[in-house]
C-alpha cells in the first residue's frame, strides 16, 4: 500500500538482496500499472480481483516461471499473492512467504508511512461511511480486506475479495486444493505492528465476532477446525511456519532478511 515495485529503499532493495544472495536467481518485481506512479496508485485504487488476474497473467506469460517460483508478498501483498496461489495453480508456487499480510483482514487504518498519509486520511473516512457499499468494494482496495468483527454477516456478503479468498461464501475445492500445494506457507508477524488491526490478523487471527478487543489464533478459528483452506492439514504436515520481527510494519534488519528468509527462495 502505497509502494511500488522498483523503490530503491524498499522493493527495489530486496530484489536486489535476493540476487546478490542467491546467484543465478531471477527475481521479478510485480508492477501493477504502467510505470511507478500508477503502481502506487493501483495500491489504493485498482480492485484487488483484477489486480490477481493481472498477476496471474503475467506470470503464465513468463517463460522464466514455469517450471515454479517462491513468492513474496509485503504488508497487502501477502493475501494478495495468497489468492494468487488459490486461483491460479500454473505455473506452480513453490513458498509463499507474507510480510505482515493481512489474512484475516484489518479492522482499522491507524496510519500510513510517509507522502501518502493524506490518501490514508480520506481512505479511513470512506471506510468509516460505508465500507461495505459496492462503489467502495470494488474501487478501494483496502475495503476489499475491511473486515469488521461487529457486523460479520454484513462482511461475509458484501466483501468482494477477502470473504471469497477465505470460503466466507460457500467452499470453492480448488482454493483449498491449490493452497495445500505448497511445500511451505510462511507467514511474518511484526510485533510492534501500528499499521495492522489486529496484529493477529498477519497468522490468520482476528477478533472474535461481536467485539473489537478479544482476539482468536488460527488454530482456534473456525477456517482452521472446517479446514476450509487446508491450513489445519498444512499444519500438522509442518507446511506453516509462524516467523516473528520484534519491530513495526515491515521493519527488518538485513540481517533479519538473509538469515530467515534466503534459505526459503535456495
Amino acid at each position: 500500500m502505497g509502494d511500488s515495485c522498483c523503490n530503491p529503499l524498499s522493493m527495489g532493495f530486496i530484489k536486489k538482496l535476493v540476487e546478490e544472495k542467491v546467484p543465478g536467481t531471477y527475481v521479478l518485481s510485480l508492477e501493477i500499472g504502467n510505470g511507478i506512479t500508477e503502481d502506487v496508485e493501483n495500491s489504493f485504487f485498482m480492485n484487488v480481483n483484477d489486480q490477481v488476474e493481472l498477476v496471474c497473467n503475467i506470470l503464465s506469460k513468463d517463460k522464466m516461471l514455469q517450471n515454479g517460483y517462491n513468492a513474496m508478498g509485503f504488508s497487502q501483498g501477502g493475501q494478495f499473492l495468497r489468492a494468487v496461489a488459490q486461483r491460479c495453480p500454473s505455473p506452480a508456487m513453490k513458498n509463499l512467504i507474507s510480510f505482515g499480510g493481512q489474512h484475516q483482514g484489518v479492522y482499522g487504518l491507524p496510519h500510513c508511512p510517509g507522502e501518502s498519509s493524506h490518501v490514508c486520511n480520506w481512505i479511513r473516512k470512506m471506510l468509516n461511511w460505508g465500507a461495505y457499499s459496492s462503489p467502495i468494494q470494488e474501487h478501494l482496495v483496502q475495503a476489499e480486506y475491511w473486515h469488521d468483527p461487529l457486523n460479520e454477516e454484513l462482511y461475509r456478503s458484501k466483501s468482494v475479495f477477502l470473504a471469497d479468498i477465505n470460503q466466507e461464501r460457500g467452499i470453492n475445492g480448488s482454493y483449498k486444493e491449490n493452497l495445500m500445494k505448497l511445500n511451505k506457507f510462511v507467514m511474518v508477524k511484526f510485533l510492534k505492528d501500528s499499521m495492522v488491526v489486529p496484529v493477529d490478523s498477519e497468522w490468520f487471527g482476528f477478533y472474535n465476532a461481536g467485539q473489537a478487543k478479544v482476539t482468536y489464533t488460527l488454530q482456534e478459528s473456525d477456517l482452521y477446525h472446517e479446514d476450509r483452506l487446508g491450513l489445519k492439514v498444512m499444519d500438522n504436515a509442518k507446511k506453516l511456519e509462524f516467523l516473528t520481527v520484534d519491530g513495526d510494519h515491515l521493519q527488518f534488519s538485513e540481517e533479519w532478511f538473509i538469515t530467515n528468509i534466503i534459505p526459503y527462495l535456495k
